[in-house]
């Protein structure tokens, strides 16, 4: 752990507007979720893994002057910290990291994949999966209307891939969720090794290959 900094000045308001809304969506899946925090010249990445969904998120800001951090904290007293009138935040405490922030994807030899559709094109794709979601929960009988039966219709519906790409839906579905899918934005699909990145301008969703890790999940 590696942490020089305790007050970074982030690039101006709408930079911390941004990760005040990363953050709160974070602790909407869980209120006592951690985050990594690295920082190497003049950005902040801030990792997360919101359960719902079992991929890593994570959101850049931009920093006035070079950070040497490395640090996991709680995601809720980070939130708490940022002055965003003042475009400032405090580097909460160190607290032991969940195994997830052991493991976070390559720093570069990522190279893009074709076949990913636009950004409106991957909103309508989750649409129909959350609708076809509800509908199939609805027609449960309501004895049958289980946390265990919704996770079967959750893993199979959001671990289907995205046609030739080999995504699955989950990914799409939490980088909609996270606020990360603009229509209109620019969208991309990266993989290095095992691991596949869906990016955007707004944060970046990583997920392991299928037999390289991938976890069951509930829809939210």
């Amino acid at each position: 752990m590696t942490v020089t900094a305790r007050e970074l000045a982030l690039d101006g308001t709408r930079e911390a507007a941004a990760l005040t809304a990363f953050l709160g969506r974070l602790i909407h899946y869980d209120r006592a979720a951690a985050v990594r925090l690295q920082a190497g010249g003049g950005a902040l990445a801030v990792f997360g893994r919101p359960p719902s969904f079992e991929v890593l998120a994570v959101r850049t800001a931009r920093l006035t002057e070079p950070v040497d951090l490395d640090v996991t904290v709680s995601a809720g007293e980070l939130l708490e910290s940022i002055d965003e009138s003042a475009g400032t935040l405090t580097v909460p405490a160190a607290v032991t990291g969940p195994p997830w922030a052991g493991v976070l994807p390559p720093r570069g030899g990522w190279r893009e994949v074709p076949g990913l559709p636009d950004a409106l094109a991957l909103r309508a794709v989750v649409s129909s999966a959350v609708a076809e979601f509800r509908r199939r929960d609805e027609e449960l009988a309501p004895e049958a209307r289980t946390r265990s039966a919704r996770d079967v219709i959750g893993r199979d519906i959001w671990s289907r891939v995205l046609g030739d790409t080999g995504l699955p839906l989950r990914v799409v579905h939490a980088a909609q969720s996270l606020g990360f899918l603009h229509p209109g934005a620019p969208v991309a699909l990266l993989e290095a090794g095992s691991w596949l990145r869906l990016r955007t301008p707004y944060g970046s969703v990583s997920v392991r290959r299928a037999g390289a890790g991938l976890l069951s999940v509930t829809p939210a």
